[in-house]
């Protein structure tokens, strides 16, 4: 693994997307983007993830200036079009929008169908918590998690993300409705490793923790088992119906032609009634700290607690990237 400095690999990545037609300033938030999701320690969905995206601009998935619009508004109501835009540019932009109206109103929503990948979902709870704001947003997927009883992919595994404003550090959860996301089960996969529980079931139906064979089956275990199968199922209908976007069964099956998603951005203003609310989110961490952990050398820890000190290492160190993906990157140049 070789490092690289934020502000070369953001200039490199924005270089590939000016070549693809991005405009300039399109291209550099793009690129940060992905910096900032390697840098927070998501690498599969951070510049590992890069060159995929660059194949969904090349097949046509992906429209490089389309920009996600408002196409109906009804207080603090809104429904958005991502014009098949970049999902992670057009996530932004909804949130920043849901951002905005919960300062006026104390609540917001916005409903965004016809958009892409989002990538790193936890990116937009971190941009609403740092705005004082606690964010709650959730996209659908193709079908690549099945229902409980089921045998074969039918529902998305549709991740949520919640985070809460907190001044010495958000709470930020960000979690697929499987056991272990896709990029997860590559990552273990890579590395030769056994997944530490069961995530899902091998070729003959029987649970594993083998993370290539439960890729090959397409059978990753849904969190709570009927419980995450029934989130999954709620979210992917909330989202589409308030977006009137596609739902998980329209969505192609190939992943490099996953487009048209459809996806929920909240916002709410802790503030809106009086004071800051940080003594609550600080007590609640606080508790957390002081319970007893379950190994003699272990840690509790609240959702997110790690981001801020990898950010500070991968900062300081340099980017983490697989020297593989790094020269496919600079041949896109």
């Amino acid at each position: 693994m070789n490092r690289r400095p934020f502000a070369e690999v953001q200039h490199t990545l924005a270089a590939v997307l000016g070549k693809l037609d991005f405009a300039a300033g399109r291209a550099q938030t793009c690129a940060r983007l992905f910096a900032e999701t390697t840098r927070d320690g998501v690498y599969t969905h951070g510049i590992n993830r890069f060159p995929r995206f660059v194949k969904t601009i090349r097949n046509g998935c992906v429209d490089p200036a389309g920009e996600a619009a408002a196409t109906a508004r009804l207080g603090a109501l809104e429904r958005w079009d991502g014009h098949k835009g970049p999902g992670n540019l057009n996530a932004l932009a909804a949130m920043e929008r849901a951002i905005a109206l919960a300062r006026e109103h104390g609540v917001s929503s916005i409903a965004m169908g016809n958009t892409n990948h989002w990538l790193r979902g936890g990116t937009y709870g971190w941009q609403a918590a740092e705005a004082g704001m606690i964010g709650i947003c959730w996209t659908n997927t193709m079908p690549n998690l099945p229902p409980w009883g089921g045998a074969e992919p039918a529902i998305g595994n549709n991740p949520l993300v919640v985070a809460v404003p907190r001044a010495s550090g958000p709470v930020v959860l960000d979690m697929a409705m499987s056991q272990f996301s896709y990029g997860a089960l590559a990552s273990y996969r890579r590395r030769g490793e056994l997944l530490p529980v069961d995530g899902g079931y091998d070729a003959e139906g029987n649970l594993t923790r083998d993370a290539a064979a439960i890729e090959r089956s397409w059978r990753p275990l849904p969190i709570g088992y009927w419980k995450g199968s029934g989130l999954a199922v709620v979210l992917d209908m909330v989202a589409a119906m308030m977006a009137m976007g596609r739902a998980t069964h329209q969505i192609s099956t190939d992943p490099l032609l996953e487009t048209g998603v459809s996806q929920m951005f909240l916002a709410l203003n802790p503030a809106a009634f009086g004071p800051a609310t940080d003594q609550i989110a600080d007590g609640v961490v606080a508790s957390l700290h002081n319970s007893r952990p379950a190994a003699p050398d272990g840690e509790v820890r609240y959702p997110g607690e790690q981001t801020l000190r990898i950010r500070e290492e991968n900062l300081r160190l340099g980017l983490p990237i697989e020297p593989a993906v790094w020269e496919k990157i600079l041949a896109m140049q």
